[in-house]
């Protein structure tokens, strides 16, 4: 759960109808010049030892659409590649935050869930910390991307990869079948779910856990909200508590995810045990849609900065690299 933890302390889901606002920390720059920006980045590349510094302050410093542009000058100046020349140029870490930065968010996503269903073994982590957190709009997209990366079905390929209740709530979650919030409130509705989540777990001996699938996947997220308040009138347990008395490993994992991410809290930053791709995966997806928010809450909760937080815990390029993208100080 560390890894899951490292990442939900930031992340917040909006939970609007329609186009989601954004808080990003990275826009695209005014007098943007792609051909300069490419030329720069081709001497830097070229430059003896590689001139790190040049690369990361150009590319955490322009949007998606500006780094397609140079990815564009570049090809016809070098007559290569940017990507490929990126991964011989760089290596560790700060090549993963540069590389991440040349797909879109939702490529970035697709392509770590590809990876940690790829080969020997499964990311479980990853995929429940993607799957899980990502809103009804961010899996739409992601889910059309990875079919254009990679010829193939998200759905296929997780339900190929995971089995048991595991698989039923991540192919429940994929399939996209959330409601929209409505300014209505059913408070029927939310009695009758709330009973319900009840009586598959806590109340009964083994769990429904087809109940509770349907339920955290086919409501909207301010329902779900309204339906844990009222859980407690009926359960001795909040339902994080009988999530953790009910059902073990992943499953559990997931579902926890799903109700942090719902109920919108911020989890504390843990420095230990802290990894490289997981910070990278954080900032580098979120830096163009809400790492501003994320900051702020970061701040608001553990009363230091996330600058300053992932300051202390990297070092040398990677570091230079995570800090321009976080933007500034708190």
């Amino acid at each position: 759960m560390a890894l899951v933890a490292e990442y939900l302390k930031q992340l917040t889901l909006t939970h609007t109808g329609g186009k989601e606002p954004t808080f990003p920390t990275v826009r695209p720059i005014r007098d943007f010049d792609p051909s300069r920006d490419a030329a720069r980045i081709d001497t830097a590349i070229k430059t003896k030892g590689v001139d790190e510094q040049t690369i990361i302050d150009i590319l955490t410093t322009r949007s998606c659409d500006q780094r397609t542009y140079i990815a564009f000058e570049y090809e016809k100046i070098a007559k290569k590649d940017m990507t490929t020349a990126l991964k011989g140029a760089l290596s560790g870490s700060v090549e993963a935050v540069m590389l991440g930065l040349m797909k879109t968010p939702a490529q970035y996503d697709a392509s770590e869930l590809k990876g940690s269903m790829k080969g020997l073994g499964t990311d479980e982590e990853t995929l429940i910390e993607i799957v899980c957190s990502r809103s009804t709009q961010e899996l739409a997209e992601i889910k059309k991307v990875y079919r254009e990366m990679f010829k193939k079905e998200l759905e296929k390929d997780v339900a190929g990869d995971t089995s048991g209740d595991f698989a039923k709530l991540l192919l429940a979650l994929v399939q996209i079948k959330r409601d929209e919030p409505s300014n209505v409130v059913d408070y029927e509705q939310i009695d009758h779910d709330a009973r319900a989540l009840y009586e598959a777990g806590v109340k009964r001996k083994g769990t429904d856990v087809v109940t509770w699938i349907a339920i955290m996947s086919e409501r909207s997220v301010p329902h779900l909200q309204k339906v844990f308040d009222r859980y407690t009138s009926y359960s001795p347990y909040d339902i994080k508590e009988s999530i953790r008395k009910e059902v073990k490993g992943d499953l559990e994992k997931s579902f926890l995810t799903l109700v942090e991410c719902f109920e919108n809290r911020q989890l504390t930053m843990g420095g230990k045990g802290a990894k490289d791709k997981v910070v990278t995966r954080i900032i580098v997806s979120r830096c163009e849609v809400d790492l501003m928010k994320i900051r702020s809450e970061f701040k608001k909760q553990n009363g230091i900065s996330l600058y300053h937080t992932v300051s202390d815990h990297t070092k040398g390029d990677y570091q230079k690299a995570l800090l321009s993208l976080i933007g500034g100080d708190d």
